[in-house]
């Protein structure tokens, strides 16, 4: 992972400083550029002044600047970069220019009052995109990778280099992953299947029988007490339900740590 793109701005319950700080810290460890991007409104080229939009770009970039003055940098490659387009599109095209390995979003405050893990835009962004996407608890500060939890019901892989992200991460880090299979009411035949490129970087194996993968991963996570939780988003996969909407809520689903989200067989 050579790129990283992380977003300020999605939501104002979210902590932008410490998934800043732990983007930072987590880059440092892999050896690669980190994009800060922040979203800001230009006005329409009809009845305004290219000046004008020129010095709202400068404005929000020296506000991404000073964000980035508060955190350690570590010597961190770090690009502050304006985006003129609501978050969903310019993304995309973002890629295209620089191909983003992974997206790091904040989850939601833990205040009862902020009833969201995901809220609006971030869930969407984990939902759509295609690349790659690490969700950082609220505050969370970056800890070495020893343990990692992959939580998957079917072995099959059909995307292409869907698992580089956390081959990087265990070999970076020298990690060990567990992977827990959970048999579901729609388990079939083929899920027994694995993947070669899976069955290579697993040092372990458990499977249990849930109502849903969500709940089997649950009755693990403290068993297991992993430093990441690593799934697939697929159709018939650990969103599948969570992602009818944008939003996540936290009586649905909530996380104490990082959660990487892989590209799946949609």
């Amino acid at each position: 992972m050579k790129n990283i793109l992380v977003p300020l701005g999605l939501s104002e319950h979210s902590v932008s400083i410490a998934r800043l700080q732990y983007t930072i810290d987590f880059a440092k460890e892999l050896n690669a550029t980190v994009y800060v991007v922040e979203v800001f409104k230009e006005l329409p080229r009809s009845g305004s002044l290219p000046s004008v939009n020129k010095a709202l770009k400068e404005i929000k970039a020296s506000t991404i600047e000073e964000e980035i003055a508060k955190i350690d940098k570590k010597g961190v490659d770090i690009i502050a970069l304006p985006l003129e387009e609501e978050i969903l599109e310019a993304i995309p095209k973002f890629n295209l220019q620089h191909a983003i390995d992974l997206i790091i979003l904040g989850a939601e405050i833990s205040d009862i009052k902020v009833p969201y893990f995901l809220g609006e835009i971030t869930g969407s962004l984990v939902k759509k995109t295609e690349i790659p996407v690490l969700i950082i608890p609220e505050m969370y500060t970056f800890q070495p990778i020893n343990n990692v939890l992959m939580a998957i019901k079917s072995g099959i892989i059909n995307k292409n280099n869907a698992l580089i992200p956390i081959k990087e991460v265990l070999d970076t880090f020298n990690a060990k992953m567990k992977l827990l299979q959970v048999k579901t009411a729609g388990f079939l035949p083929e899920d027994s299947e694995f993947h070669n490129d899976l069955g290579e970087i697993v040092s372990s194996y458990k499977s249990s029988e849930n109502a849903t993968l969500f709940q089997g991963v649950l009755e693990h996570l403290n068993e297991n007490y992993p430093d990441l939780l690593c799934v697939f988003r697929r159709k018939r996969g650990f969103f599948s339900k969570l992602w009818e909407e944008n939003t996540v809520l936290k009586k649905d689903f909530d996380s104490r740590i990082p959660l990487l989200v892989l590209r799946g067989a949609d």
